[in-house]
């Protein structure tokens, strides 16, 4: 399965996390997660993928930058990665997500 259906699958669910540093830039930018959903929900695609180190497991990561804007025009920048448990997508989760400068 296309990896960014599964990202869409997994928002639309509401089987996000967000990790401390996303809600940190949430609240700085005035964003609900609602309007982080609509703009992964409304992106056309994956802007990119990183190659990553996990600095708690030290294993190495992809993680999905998606910049995408919600009903309102409001352009947002998120970069995450799917948690697996045991070959299952559990959840998508939020490392940032912030008001985007460069779409």
């Amino acid at each position: 399965m296309d990896i960014f259906i599964r990202i869409k699958r997994l928002v639309i669910s509401r089987r996000v996390l967000f990790t401390e540093k996303a809600e940190l830039e949430m609240a700085r930018d005035a964003l609900t997660p609602e309007l982080v959903y609509e703009a992964i929900l409304n992106a056309p695609a994956i802007f990119k993928v990183l190659r990553s180190r996990n600095p708690k497991t030290r294993k190495s990561e992809r993680l999905y930058v998606i910049k995408g804007l919600t009903f309102d025009g409001l352009e947002i920048y998120t970069k995450g990665k799917i948690l697996e448990k045991e070959g299952v997508d559990i959840f998508y989760v939020l490392i940032s997500s912030k008001r985007s400068t460069d779409i």
